[in-house]
């Protein structure tokens, strides 16, 4: 009834692009905030601009904390600025100042444009809690929560990992496989025993590297192989494909 090996006993969820539909407003921030500051130093240095693109969110970004996305991406630029402090203004020209842009901008984009939880993610969710099966969400999100709010499935989980709980607990992000084990190490379950959920490549690998029972890509954005490259066992568009068993190896 649930797609996946007998032996699976928890489910571990990312948030972004696998429940709520808020991987784009993540997509579209990163956007505006590096081609702003891209079009700045293009002009500040003489050299041609050359745009923030949808590989560069995935190779660099998605599934990152936002300050390794930030870090990874002017890394793969050449360019180096200064880390800076939390309370650096949006747009200043350190690693704080930019991130800081882009969270105030995908807050606005939420605020404006509210949240929507895939439909087929929701009846998983309802499934496994008619089960009474144990479930997480593992995000590197600070604003996890608000967003689960914001979508109206914040009572689904038993256990909430974000990028809050990473800070404090001083895990390393995604890819590293830390958050995902500390959210079994909550639900009491080996990680042999659950199941990783994931539509970003840094998410899955981070799967993958944490020795999980089984790592299912969510393939959002047609990427399918390159999940399925970065550790993914099973790749299915929708998770209600595996409420219906019909699971695919992903187009």
């Amino acid at each position: 009834m649930l797609g996946l090996p007998d032996h699976i006993e928890a489910f571990l969820f990312d948030l972004d692009g696998v429940l709520t539909q808020t991987a784009k407003v993540h997509a579209a921030a990163w956007k505006d905030m590096f081609d702003t500051f891209l079009r700045a130093e293009a002009l500040r240095t003489g050299t041609g601009f050359a745009p923030f693109e949808p590989e560069d969110y995935d190779q660099y970004v998605d599934g990152r904390p936002r300050l390794d996305g930030t870090r990874t991406f002017l890394a793969s630029r050449g360019i180096t600025l200064p880390e800076g402090r939390p309370d650096d203004p949006p747009g200043s020209l350190s690693v704080q100042g930019l991130s800081n842009a882009k969270n105030d901008t995908v807050l606005r984009m939420i605020r404006e444009q509210g949240v929507q939880p895939y439909p087929g993610s929701v009846a998983y969710l309802h499934r496994l809690r008619e089960l009474g099966l144990p479930r997480a969400v593992v995000s590197s999100s600070a604003n996890c929560r608000d967003v689960l709010r914001a979508a109206g499935i914040d009572d689904m989980f038993d256990v909430v990992i974000d990028g809050l709980v990473a800070g404090r607990e001083h895990l390393p992000g995604k890819p590293a496989p830390d958050t995902y084990l500390a959210a079994a190490r909550a639900l009491g379950t080996e990680p042999a025993h659950a199941a990783v959920f994931e539509d970003a490549l840094a998410g899955v690998a981070s799967g993958r590297a944490g020795g999980f029972g089984a790592v299912v890509g969510v393939n959002r954005t047609g990427q399918a192989q390159a999940l399925r490259e970065h550790g993914a066992d099973l790749v299915v568009d929708d998770l209600a494909e595996l409420i219906e068993g019909q699971r695919e190896a992903g187009r």
